[in-house]
């Protein structure tokens, strides 16, 4: 709104207000003088600091928005003669599907002398094992069974081509 606008405003607000009913000649008077006396202020621009141009040189290299190209084959492990090696030629067990820690104790059973446990996996299914069953990503096989424990020895891959046993116990869960 502009000064002459509010002003305006302001004088019909203020002659209304007294109850005196406002003098045409007054106001076109007033206004003229407002408009000859009131000298609009603008702003000058603002100086901008000059940046340096950035000259883009990376023209060769891959977009990041495109998968990289497979230029060299994977790295496989070289396996060493003398030390603890996985069997990988046997037939594998349905719990060997799971991680250790999509497995979850729910119970145990004997039955005919042996003693049962229950596993329940992450995605709802049932699972029975006994000792020596296999388990796990990483040859996994039950050593011990307990009432509301079992013990586990997995082979875990220690970088070099060999592998190390590890021993991880999955309670039940009360």
């Amino acid at each position: 709104m502009s000064q002459f606008t509010r002003l305006l405003g302001i004088a019909v607000l203020v002659l209304s207000a007294t109850g005196c009913a406002p003098n045409i000649d007054d106001l076109v008077t007033y206004t003229n003088e407002v408009r000859q006396n009131t000298k609009p202020s603008i702003e000058p621009y603002p100086e901008f600091e000059q940046k340096t141009v950035f000259v883009y040189t990376a023209q060769e290299f891959r977009s990041p928005f495109v998968r990289p190209k497979a230029s060299r084959a994977p790295v496989i492990a070289q396996v060493k003669a003398n030390c603890l090696q996985p069997d990988t030629s046997r037939n594998r067990e349905p719990l060997e599907a799971y991680g250790i820690d999509a497995l979850s104790l729910t119970g145990s059973f004997r039955s005919n002398g042996d003693t049962w446990v229950l596993f329940k996996t992450n995605d709802g299914g049932l699972y029975q094992a006994k000792k020596g069953s296999r388990l796990g990503l990483f040859f996994g096989q039950i050593i011990q069974i307990g009432n509301d424990k079992v013990l586990i020895e997995e082979l875990v891959p220690d970088g070099t081509g060999c592998w190390q046993k590890k021993e991880t116990t999955l309670t039940m869960k009360s």
